[in-house]
């Protein structure tokens, strides 16, 4: 399960050391988190990381199909963790140590900026092959991060980006060594630190409005 560490200004939240699939405790858990940064006074910034294959594989689609019923407020609750991520007042960094699939991939667009592992792991939007499509809020955050040409690579045809070719479709910041990964993100967020607040706050929710609209919006398709 994920947790919280701190390096001075910079909370460092390893979401886990398995698939670091969104199973509804590990959303909680996640929330969580963002909670006691949130609360947090003072200069502040955020990495996540994990620990392992995965960054994160995305949708726990084995307790979906298990729990049918609750499709519908499953889904609300990864919208609402999306936009949460993308919209708080404070600068985030995903440490991308191993494979970003699906929800796992669209989790670190949330984030201000992405380091990656340069020599082994993807990061995917596999949808099209799996006959999932994007909800219109996973296609507005999506759409909202990336330029117009990867986004469209990315979504309709499900190419799976190592390292240095997610540098050069701007899907990340940087390429880095697997020991590095980690490192490289606290030192992106450590002089941001300084900016969180309800500035930045409102900077993010101006820019990505549409993006956040549509992930809040609980009256448009979710599957």
């Amino acid at each position: 399960m994920p947790t919280l560490d701190r390096q001075d200004d910079v909370f460092v939240l390893d979401l886990g050391d398995t698939e670091n699939r969104f199973h509804p405790d590990w959303i909680a858990s996640v929330n969580a988190a963002l909670d006691e940064v949130e609360k947090a006074e003072g200069p502040r910034a955020l990495v996540t990381a994990a620990t392992g294959k995965f960054y994160s594989n995305g949708l726990d689609l084995d307790w979906l199909f298990a729990h049918a019923d609750q499709h519908q407020d499953y889904v609300v609750s990864v919208h609402e963790l999306l936009a949460r991520m993308l919209s708080l007042p404070f600068v985030t960094v995903a440490a991308l140590q191993g494979h970003t699939f699906a929800a796992g991939a669209m989790f670190s667009l949330a984030h201000d900026f992405r380091v990656i592992r340069a020599d082994r792991g993807y990061w995917c939007l596999p949808e099209a092959d799996i006959d999932i499509p994007f909800t219109p809020g996973m296609s507005a955050l999506i759409q909202a991060r990336l330029t117009p040409q990867t986004a469209h690579e990315a979504m309709t045809t499900a190419r799976r980006y190592g390292g240095h070719d997610a540098l050069a479709a701007a899907i990340v910041d940087r390429a880095v060594d697997e020991e590095a990964v980690r490192q490289a993100a606290v030192e992106i967020a450590r002089p941001q630190a300084g900016k969180a607040g309800p500035t930045l706050a409102t900077i993010k929710a101006r820019m990505y409005a549409p993006a956040l609209a549509a992930l809040r919006d609980r009256d448009t398709p979710l599957g």
